[in-house]
């Protein structure tokens, strides 16, 4: 009987690794949405009712057992924060990863344009009612974007048109570049 109650009072390790799992199974489909909305209701909607739900049943429940739910409803909400945090990294690299052989034959097949520009592509892009954000790859043969990768710099850069937000580096001569919002590749601000 002791043992019985022992058991039945002892911490579960895999309450957290299930609050964890479950951020990843839920919001991981909706980075690759496209839009980036379903990220956003998920993040300030979603995640914090469910939050809120395990919280309540944490309360519930007496000794380790509470503090197991509690770690669950700590790792699902740390899970979340961290993916919402990180969703424009993640989403790019696993793109990248899962369909580089297809963005290069695109974005290679565009003509060489006569004013220096780099060969690019729309890669990316989200907004609301007008103000549009868009993030292109980019086939840089120099790796002339290499120092302002790696310095996270922001800026103008040679063969690029417009101010940069944020350059990254995807691989060798391929870059992702972010520009302010309301700006694309035709029309600077």
């Amino acid at each position: 009987m002791d043992e019985e109650t022992t058991g039945r009072d002892s911490f579960d390790w895999r309450l957290p690794l299930c609050g964890a799992a479950s951020a990843l199974i839920l919001f991981v489909p909706m980075m690759f949405d496209g839009s980036h909305l379903l990220e956003t209701l998920y993040f300030f909607a979603a995640a914090p009712i469910i939050s809120v739900v395990l919280l309540v049943d944490a309360i519930r429940r007496k000794g380790r057992r509470r503090l197991a739910a509690l770690s669950m409803m700590l790792a699902y909400s740390a899970t979340s924060w961290g993916l919402f945090r990180n969703s424009l990294e993640l989403r790019g690299t696993a793109r990248w990863l899962l369909w580089s052989k297809d963005y290069k034959t695109e974005v290679l097949a565009q003509p060489n344009l006569a004013n220096g520009s780099l060969k690019h592509i729309e890669w990316d892009g989200w907004g609301f009612a007008g103000a549009n954000t868009i993030e292109y790859l980019v086939f840089d043969p120099n790796d002339s974007l290499w120092t302002a990768s790696r310095n996270h710099s922001s800026g103008k850069f040679s063969g690029v048109p417009c101010e940069v937000f944020h350059v990254r580096r995807l691989q060798s001569h391929y870059y992702s570049v972010l520009f302010y919002t309301g700006t694309d590749w035709d029309h600077c601000n």
